[in-house]
């Protein structure tokens, strides 16, 4: 029985729900761990090593697959958390908007701070706020700041994408096939651009961080969110071949990148994430993580030291995520040393651990900072004295 037979013909989402406690998946937190951990590799990676580089770029079509799997997993979490309630569009954006809306305006600012402190840029005063605004509205503060802005564009037509769920329920199969045509689309007009000027090639040239080239991995998300028991039936019967077939298209991907680098393209254009033939890869690599890390969420009981560990570091993800990019560019100095002490690869790793290990600190502490909720979008954390904490927990 296949995957699309087992999802469609599962239960469908209640038309009129009701509000319910629906139970919390582990597996999630483990998924997101992975995914931002192989998003600063991306980055890190992709900061310290030639562009022009074939091994390097060939790790990092790969890990392309980060965009995708960020996004298929805020359409997941979205629809699981709202599924059975009704929604109220206002409510859910001043909700929603407070916990990454706010984070992206103070992210932004920061980072903008630090360009203007650092001398990044050679501009006056009113230029620099003009820059401000537009990067504000682009989400070009940084490099990774689209993410946030792609996301927000998520939940503006989150409500919208919850009804359309529900009156094409039984047919969510129809739905994610209208999808990726979408998408694939959209994948062949990107890696072929038209000719423009002026004010149409400005519209072109940042349509990566619309939402548009990342709907259908929302949308995937969203469905599997839908039938979130058909999939995890089948991800405990098929697992192994979902391991398997996701090998084969990592793969082929790898074997197709370095035919076109042999034939004399560039390898950053035969590591493009929008090349159409690697949603295959992609979708692949997302279902292997979902499927690791649901074995992982079955096991869990007998690791507790490690369930802990990775409840921390989903809590600490987001924190991580938007600090790391700034203690890659405090690094950097010391990329060329490490590259000539080390290697290339094994400088490379070092300095992932070292921009990881300064990012969870950095996460660390802004969880303990008064303004943490503006800037990653969870309450402070309080210190508890250990005798309150054995106190409390004799009561």
């Amino acid at each position: 029985m296949s995957l699309a037979v087992d999802i469609t013909t599962a239960a469908p989402i209640d038309p009129a729900p009701r509000k319910s406690v629906r139970p919390y998946l582990h597996q999630i937190d483990l998924f997101r761990i992975l995914t931002f951990a192989c998003v600063i590799a991306v980055h890190v990676i992709g900061g310290s090593t030639d562009p022009g580089s074939v091994s390097g770029n060939g790790v990092l079509v790969l890990l392309h697959f980060t965009r995708e799997a960020f996004f298929a997993l805020t359409g997941f979490v979205l629809v699981y958390q709202y599924a059975d309630r009704p929604v109220t569009a206002l409510h859910f954006w001043r909700k929603r908007f407070a916990l990454v809306g706010i984070p992206y305006v103070a992210w932004s600012l920061i980072y903008w701070g630090y360009s203007v402190g650092a001398g990044l840029q050679r501009e006056t005063a009113a230029e620099s706020l003009r820059r401000l605004g537009f990067e504000l509205v682009t989400g070009g503060a940084w490099y990774h700041l689209y993410f946030l802005l792609v996301t927000m564009q998520a939940y503006v037509l989150f409500p919208l994408l919850l009804r359309v769920l529900r009156a094409t329920a039984g047919r969510h199969r129809w739905l994610l096939a209208a999808s990726a045509a979408l998408q694939l689309g959209c994948l062949w007009w990107l890696v072929h651009p038209p000719t423009l000027t002026g004010v149409a090639a400005g519209i072109w040239d940042h349509l990566s961080v619309t939402i548009l080239p990342y709907q259908f991995y929302v949308l995937l998300g969203a469905v599997a969110a839908c039938h979130i028991d058909a999939v995890n039936r089948t991800v405990r019967r098929f697992g192994p071949l979902f391991v398997a077939g996701a090998v084969v298209a990592v793969a082929l991907s790898e074997w197709d990148y370095l035919r076109s680098t042999r034939l004399g393209m560039p390898p950053w254009q035969a590591s493009d994430v929008f090349l159409p033939h690697l949603p295959v890869c992609f979708v692949g690599i997302i279902a292997l993580l979902y499927t690791v890390s649901s074995w992982w969420a079955a096991r869990r009981e007998g690791h507790r030291w490690l369930a802990r560990a990775v409840r921390y570091g989903s809590d600490r993800s987001f924190g991580v995520f938007l600090i790391h990019p700034l203690m890659l560019q405090l690094l950097a100095p010391v990329i060329p040393w490490l590259h000539r002490v080390f290697g290339v690869g094994w400088g490379t790793v070092l300095l992932y651990l070292c921009v990881l290990a300064l990012a969870v600190a950095g996460a660390e502490v802004v969880r303990r900072l008064p303004v943490s909720l503006w800037l990653v979008g969870r309450p402070m954390l309080r210190f508890r004295p250990k005798a309150s904490a054995q106190h409390a927990g004799r009561r």
